[in-house]
């Protein structure tokens, strides 16, 4: 992956929702010191390798209409950092012969209705996912995806961004491991994945 300066998922959603706080771990159930150990090649660009398992079927578990509770954390006008919570919808279908999906987000945030859209493409040869997201409030697909893959249904996709002039690597987390109530994370990290910030965003789904 080339390191652009552009704005990914993370730094789309970032924007879109005025955020830059932390999610305290017990809100998703999961321990940034879990994230896997990020590698670069020799001219500084992340080498994402897949998982023995990856396959196009990772995300069949999401297929359906979701009730989606988000836990997320505003930074208000005086600087203070804030939970706020509120309930979305989520409608996932599979497409491109199973190479590929896309689900529909709609949200009411604070009295301002929100739509997003995330697109998931399988490749093949690489056995990697890419995901992309766009919202109403710019109508722009996000760039640089985040990539990575499952394992033991489990998964972390990562990108490198450039926000507010610094480079940062963003982390999706995937835990599918209860495939009832699947759990969405998102974080990132200031120096090249040593340490991560806290999970700012958490979305819990259930039927």
């Amino acid at each position: 992956m080339k390191r652009r300066i552009v704005s990914s998922g993370i730094i789309a959603c970032l924007l879109i929702m005025g955020i830059k706080g932390f999610c305290q771990e017990e809100k998703s159930g999961a321990d940034v010191r879990a994230i896997p150990k990020v590698k670069f090649n020799a001219a500084g660009e992340l080498e994402i390798m897949p998982s023995p398992t990856s396959s196009p079927n990772d995300f069949d578990f999401y297929v359906g209409a979701w009730k989606v509770h988000n836990l997320r954390q505003k930074k208000t006008n005086d600087g203070k950092i804030t939970w706020i919570e509120f309930e979305a919808t989520s409608t996932m279908n599979k497409m491109l012969r199973g190479l590929g999906n896309i689900d529909y987000f709609a949200a009411d945030i604070e009295g301002k209705p929100i739509e997003g859209m995330t697109l998931r493409l399988f490749d093949p040869k690489k056995k990697l996912w890419s995901i992309y997201w766009a919202s109403s409030n710019d109508g722009v697909l996000g760039m640089p995806p985040v990539v990575g893959s499952f394992e033991n249904k489990v998964g972390y996709f990562f990108s490198q961004d450039i926000y507010e002039g610094a480079s940062i690597i963003t982390v999706y987390r995937w835990d599918a491991r209860d495939a009832g109530k699947p759990v969405w994370s998102q974080t990132y990290s200031e120096d090249n994945g040593q340490t991560w910030k806290e999970w700012n965003w958490v979305m819990h789904m259930s039927k």
